[in-house]
């Protein structure tokens, strides 16, 4: 019996594969690039403390999803294996903030407007609580306030 992961094959690699070297490059470009920002943005080049490599991976992967939608919707060129690719793997390893903001956005744009601000709002409002159980849980959240 075949599983979704199973289902799919492209260049005789199946669609699982795809995402798992998508994956792999994302998530490399990501540490790359955060450790390139951290150098330049500590403390002693006189920037405030936030986290520049998130923020500038998030960005990035914000930008390339929207420029990699758009041009997918002007013509057929993205078949399956490449959808899954630069979109769950690569996209996915670099920042699912990317996935997030064009989800928000498709809602937007299809005037579901108390639907986007749900979920807008659920997502940050939940996920900031989500993170503040896992760390509770985990008995790292008095460690943090020091």
């Amino acid at each position: 019996m075949s599983t979704p992961l199973h289902t799919g094959s492209s260049a005789a690699l199946p669609y699982w594969m795809w995402v798992g070297l998508g994956g792999l490059l994302g998530a490399i470009a990501r540490y790359a690039l955060s450790l390139r920002l951290s150098a330049a943005t500590a403390p002693s080049a006189g920037l405030a403390p936030l986290p520049w490599g998130t923020l500038a991976v998030n960005l990035l992967g914000c930008l390339a999803i929207g420029l990699l939608a758009g041009l997918a919707l002007r013509g057929d060129w993205l078949g399956p294996a490449l959808r899954l690719f630069l979109f769950t793997g690569v996209l996915g390893g670099f920042t699912t903030f990317s996935a997030f903001g064009l989800e928000a956005l498709t809602l937007l744009l299809q005037r579901q407007w108390a639907l986007a601000l749900g979920y807008v709002l659920a997502s940050v409002g939940l996920g900031l609580l989500a993170v503040a159980a896992g760390l509770w849980a985990g008995g790292g959240a008095a460690a943090l306030r020091h």
